[in-house]
């Protein structure tokens, strides 16, 4: 009788959430900083060094913030172990382990998401998993494009610029001549760069809508409409920018292409984006769309 007591004792132990989540909570924690603290120092020092992806420092936070936001779901939401995250978890440990044998960068970071979300699911359940699987993959956000990639996007995106920059000067009357990337004035010459391409704008915006369409409570149409017009928004944005530089440039001289006021028409134009976007929202709210009577008259005309 004794005996049958403590190892109820002991089983009520073990099965107590110190043992079943915390201790393997902390173990996980402790091996996923040894495997990943120097991807994650890198990763860090591409935010402080590199311009384009400055925002990475907020996309942790964001991401926290959007789970802290769903915290009365995760509360209803039944916590049910799955071993089948440890699936996920390995997918995840092998893709870093590949691209670590070839230096490939990109990989290994985004394989934290997965061992990030395997985990998550491997402690909690799928319940839990699903509802923070888009803040957990929103993540992604704060991981640099490969290079390779980047230019490969940002080379056509700036001549796009150039292009249509220079027919809007045309419009304003200002004599004008495209070579390329280089806009040619009579006082001035200016080189758009692969920093004017709007790849930057384009980056940071992409992750500003794509977190403002989760905050919101638009239907998933909505929701995917909202963060894809960042694109064009980003885009209009910086053609705004390269005609309004050229053409106070003409009036005014080179210097208003350079130094602070650059940088300035820079946080100008981002701004200018935002209400954008904001504006692009209030216009989703308004346009009343069912999706489910659209989604009936599809198989209706099936």
């Amino acid at each position: 009788m004794q005996l049958n007591l403590e190892m109820e004792i002991q089983h009520s132990k073990l099965q107590s959430p110190l043992f079943t989540i915390w201790l393997p909570l902390t173990a996980i924690l402790i091996c996923f900083g040894l495997l990943y603290h120097h991807v994650i120092a890198k990763l860090v020092h591409n935010w402080m060094i590199d311009d384009n992806y400055s925002h990475g420092f907020f996309i942790p936070v964001i991401s926290a913030f959007l789970i802290w936001q769903d915290r009365q779901k995760l509360k209803s939401t039944l916590m049910r172990p799955a071993n089948t995250g440890l699936i996920f978890v390995i997918c995840g440990l092998a893709l870093f382990l590949v691209a670590y044998l070839g230096a490939e960068l990109f990989i290994q970071r985004f394989s934290m998401i997965l061992v990030i979300w395997g985990t998550i699911v491997f402690l909690f359940g799928f319940g839990i998993g699903k509802v923070v699987l888009l803040p957990v993959a929103y993540l992604t956000f704060m991981i640099p494009l490969p290079a390779i990639l980047w230019y490969k996007i940002a080379f056509p995106l700036k001549l796009f610029a150039t292009k249509m920059a220079v027919a809007l000067i045309q419009l304003l009357n200002i004599p004008v001549y495209r070579e390329g990337n280089i806009i040619h004035l009579t006082n001035n010459t200016l080189q758009v760069v692969d920093a004017c391409s709007g790849m930057r704008s384009l980056a940071s915006l992409l992750a500003i809508s794509a977190a403002f369409a989760l905050i919101t409570n638009h239907g998933k149409l909505k929701k995917w409409l909202l963060f894809l017009f960042a694109i064009p928004i980003a885009i209009f944005a910086n053609i705004m920018r390269l005609t309004a530089t050229a053409a106070l440039s003409q009036k005014y001289g080179p210097k208003v292409a350079q130094g602070f006021l650059h940088e300035f028409s820079g946080i100008l134009v981002f701004a200018f984006a935002i209400v954008l976007l904001y504006v692009t929202h209030l216009l989703l709210k308004n346009f009343h769309f069912s999706e489910k009577r659209a989604g009936q008259r599809r198989e209706g005309l099936d």
